[in-house]
C-alpha cells in the first residue's frame, strides 16, 4: 500500500493568504503564452529532443528517473518493481521535468513566472496517473482485499464531495471537531464584545502572572482557534502556563451586510478590544499579530504613532507578509487585471467568500490538499481524515468587500511598506513605529517566504528580533514544545541580509514559543498573583470562551 501524507507534514493553505481573491484563469494562459514564446525557437527544440531520449531509457529500461523521496503518490513498491508501472512513472515524471524545465528556461518576471509555475503544477498533477482508478496499484489491491466494497465507498464519497464540498474531495471528517469540545479548550471568558469582534480573556494557571497582558490578533479570513487549536497543541494554552496574561480576538463573520467594513473598521474594532484587555490588567498591553492579522496589527502600530498613543507595549508577527514587493508564491496574484476581476466579484456579493478562497489556496498544492483526498476518499474508499489542523482550515469565514479591496491594493501596489497607506487622512508609516517587535518565519512556508517575513524586520523604526522555524506556515504555529524534528534558527540583530542573517545564525531543537515566551518576558512588567476573577467592573464576563463569534458560519 502506499503511504499518504504524515499528520505532521499536512500544511493548510488559507492561513496568510487572506487578502487575496480569485486568481483569472486568462493569466495562467498569458503565463504559458509566455513562456512558449520565449522558449520556441530554441529551449523547447532541446527539451523535447531530451524528453524523447529519455523516453526511449524508459521503454529500454535504462531510465535513472525516481520519484522525489517525500512523493507519496509513488511509495507502492509496484511503481519501482513492476516493469509497466515503473516505466508509467518515469514517462509521466520526465514529461513534468520537462514542462518544468520549460518555466526555467522562459526567464520570466517573478511574477508572471509564479503564474506559469502554478498552470504547470495544476496540469501535471491532475494528470498523475496516481489519479486514475485503473493505473492506482493502492486502488487496485484495496478494491481486492475488500472485495469490491472500497469501490462502493468511493462512489458514495464521490457523491458527498458533489453535495457537500463543492466538489472538492473533502479534507477532514464532518463532526469528528468542534469548537468547546475538542478544539479551543482552554479556560477563559468572553469579556468585551462589539459588533466586529469579541475578546477573550483566558484563565491564569501559575502563582503569579506578568502585568502586561498579550492580545492575540488573528486574520480576518481564519477564525482565531489555530491559536488555540487543541490541548497539547496551543499557543495560547502555553503562553497561559508560562505565567502571561493571555487575550484574544475572535473576529464576526461578514456577510453582505458589513460589505462596507474595511481596515479602519477592524482597527477600530482591535483597539477598543485592547483598551478593554488594558482597562482590566490595568496595563499597557503587548500584541501577537497572526498572519493577515499582522497587517492589522502593523497598521495599528503606525497609527498609535502618528497619534502619539502607548497602548500597544511591545509586538509580535508570525508568519506574517507585509513587503509585497519580496517574491512569494501568493505574489502571482499582484497584478492590477487579478486584483480588479477579485474586487468587482466581492463587491457583488458584499463578501470574499471564505469557501471558496479555500478552495484557490488548496489549488496552490494541489497533490498534497486535492488529489491526495481524491486517492484516499474516492480511490481508496477511505473516510476523510479526522486531524484537528484540518477542520479549523476547513472552518472559514468571508471577508467584507471594502476590506478585501484595500488588502488587495495594500499587495499590489505594496502601499503599507512604501509608507503610501492613509486611513482617514491618517499615514500608516511603519518607520515611525517604535516598539521592539518580534518577528517569526518558517523555513518550509509555501505562501510566505521566510524572507518576506524577516523583510519586516527593516519596516519597523524600533529594535526587532527575528526568528526562523522550521516547518510551514500552519505547523509552524501548532507545534508545541518538545515536538519531534522541530528546530528553531536564532542570530545577530536583523541587520543584515536574509541569507547573510541565516549565514550566521544557529538552529537548535526546539520551537519558536520558546524564542517568543522569553523575548515577552522581557518585556511584560513584573510579575503578580493572578487575578481572582476574570473580566472587570466595566467588563465583565460575558459567557465562557470560545464564545458566540466563532460559532457563527
Amino acid at each position: 500500500m502506499s503511504e499518504t501524507v504524515a499528520p505532521e507534514e499536512i500544511e493548510p493553505v488559507i492561513g496568510g493568504g487572506e487578502d487575496l481573491g480569485a486568481l483569472d484563469p486568462l493569466s495562467l494562459l498569458e503565463a504559458m503564452s509566455k513562456v512558449a514564446r520565449r522558449t520556441w525557437a530554441s529551449a523547447a527544440p532541446r527539451r523535447a529532443a531530451r524528453l524523447g531520449g529519455e523516453l526511449a531509457r524508459v521503454a529500454l529500461g535504462r531510465s535513472e528517473i525516481r520519484p522525489g523521496p517525500r512523493d507519496w503518490r509513488f511509495k507502492n513498491r509496484a511503481w519501482a518493481d513492476h516493469p509497466l508501472y515503473r516505466r508509467l512513472a518515469q514517462s509521466y515524471l520526465a514529461w513534468v521535468d520537462t514542462l518544468d524545465g520549460l518555466v526555467d528556461d522562459a526567464g520570466l518576471d517573478w511574477r508572471t513566472e509564479q503564474r506559469a509555475r502554478f498552470a504547470v503544477s495544476l496540469l501535471t498533477s491532475a494528470l498523475a496517473p496516481t489519479n486514475q482508478f485503473a493505473l492506482n496499484p493502492d486502488a487496485l489491491e484495496r478494491a481486492f482485499e475488500t472485495g469490491g466494497r472500497s469501490v462502493l465507498r468511493g462512489i458514495r464519497n464521490v457523491g458527498l464531495d458533489v453535495t457537500q464540498n463543492r466538489g472538492m474531495p473533502r479534507s477532514v471528517a464532518p463532526g469528528a471537531h468542534e469548537v468547546g469540545r475538542n478544539l479551543a479548550m482552554t479556560p477563559g471568558a468572553v469579556v468585551h464584545r462589539n459588533e466586529v469582534c469579541e475578546l477573550l480573556q483566558y484563565a491564569p494557571a501559575t502563582d503569579s502572572v506578568h502585568e502586561r497582558p498579550v492580545v492575540v490578533v488573528p486574520p480576518q479570513i481564519n477564525k482565531y482557534y489555530v491559536m488555540d487549536l487543541a490541548p497539547g497543541r496551543s499557543f495560547i494554552e502555553f503562553a497561559v502556563s508560562e505565567g502571561f496574561q493571555v487575550f484574544a480576538i475572535s473576529w464576526k463573520n461578514p456577510g453582505p451586510e458589513t460589505a462596507a467594513w474595511d481596515l479602519g473598521t477592524y482597527l477600530d474594532a482591535a483597539e477598543d478590544a485592547m483598551r478593554a484587555a488594558a482597562e482590566i490588567t490595568a496595563s499597557t498591553v503587548s500584541a501577537l499579530g497572526v498572519c493577515a492579522g499582522g497587517l492589522t496589527t502593523a497598521a495599528l502600530l503606525a497609527r498609535q504613532a502618528w497619534r502619539g498613543e502607548d497602548l500597544v507595549h511591545a509586538a509580535g508577527f508570525a508568519v506574517t507578509q507585509i513587503d509585497y514587493d519580496v517574491p512569494s508564491l501568493i505574489g502571482m496574484f499582484g497584478t492590477a487585471r487579478v486584483a480588479g476581476e477579485s474586487v468587482r466579484a466581492s463587491a457583488r456579493r458584499g463578501a470574499l467568500d471564505g469557501a471558496g478562497l479555500g478552495a484557490l489556496f488548496a489549488a496552490l498544492r494541489p497533490n498534497d490538499l486535492i488529489w491526495n483526498y481524491w486517492v484516499n476518499n474516492n480511490l481508496l474508499g477511505e473516510d476523510p481524515p479526522v486531524f484537528d489542523v484540518l477542520a479549523w482550515n476547513a472552518d472559514g469565514t468571508s471577508l467584507p468587500a471594502a476590506l478585501h479591496r484595500q488588502f488587495l491594493d495594500v499587495f499590489v501596489r505594496n502601499t503599507m511598506a512604501r509608507g503610501e497607506l492613509t486611513l482617514a487622512g491618517e499615514p500608516i508609516d511603519l518607520q515611525k513605529v517604535a516598539v521592539d517587535t518580534f518577528v517569526m518565519g518558517a523555513r518550509t512556508d509555501h505562501l510566505v517566504p521566510w524572507q518576506a517575513c524577516y523583510a519586516s524586520t527593516r519596516l519597523f523604526g524600533g529594535p526587532s528580533r527575528f526568528v526562523l522555524s522550521s516547518s510551514g506556515h500552519i505547523q509552524s504555529l501548532v507545534n508545541p514544545p518538545g515536538s519531534p524534528k522541530m528546530t528553531v534558527t536564532t542570530g545577530p540583530e536583523p541587520t543584515l541580509g536574509a541569507e547573510a542573517w541565516l549565514a550566521e545564525a544557529t538552529e537548535a531543537p526546539g520551537v519558536w514559543w520558546q524564542e517568543w515566551a522569553a523575548w515577552q518576558a522581557d518585556r511584560a512588567g513584573d510579575r503578580r498573583p493572578p487575578p481572582e476573577r476574570l473580566g472587570s467592573h466595566a467588563h465583565p464576563e460575558i459567557e465562557p470562551a470560545p464564545g458566540l463569534y466563532v460559532r457563527n458560519g
